[in-house]
């Protein structure tokens, strides 16, 4: 197998995965290594400037088919476009920032976690958790510090 600085080389990603090799699949997988939690749009404008003449189309396509294989994780959180990931073999959550929306991976909670056990599974067999940290990242703390001590609504 085709191993490229530690990661499988996406060509041999596809084939594993029954996807034909494209230059939009490649691509997008490329934009959003360099890119991780990018929006559709996001991703649309990076392949674009990668390939040249693709359709949005061709971008969103790629995209459903690579998140339907499971080589892409798709993200939402409130009030939030959709967004993008490859980082898909583990369980791990994000923080948002209120502010300027820049999203970070957070490693999965350790220890006492009672948000992370339903306390009423009702009959499902649950294999994954999701949760999403709101808060200001430090490059919004320094621009704009007394906001984030003085009256914000904590509503959950």
């Amino acid at each position: 197998m085709a191993v490229v600085d530690g990661q499988i080389d996406p060509t041999v990603l596809l084939r594993q995965n029954g996807l034909a090799v494209t230059a939009q699949r490649l691509a997008v997988l490329r934009a959003i290594a360099v890119q991780p939690h990018s929006t559709a749009d996001d991703i649309d404008k990076i392949v674009r400037a990668d390939l040249g003449a693709i359709s949005r189309q061709a971008v969103y396509d790629a995209l459903g088919a690579l998140t339907e294989k499971g080589l892409l994780r798709r993200i939402q959180p409130a009030g939030s476009s959709a967004r993008y990931e490859d980082r898909v073999d583990d369980n791990h959550h994000h923080l948002v920032c209120r502010d300027c929306n820049r999203m970070v991976d957070v490693d999965c909670a350790v220890g006492y976690t009672p948000c992370l056990t339903a306390a009423d599974d009702a009959g499902y067999d649950i294999d994954e958790a999701e949760v999403v940290f709101w808060g200001r990242c430090s490059e919004c703390v320094v621009l704009r510090p007394q906001e984030n001590r003085e009256g914000r609504d904590r509503s959950v």
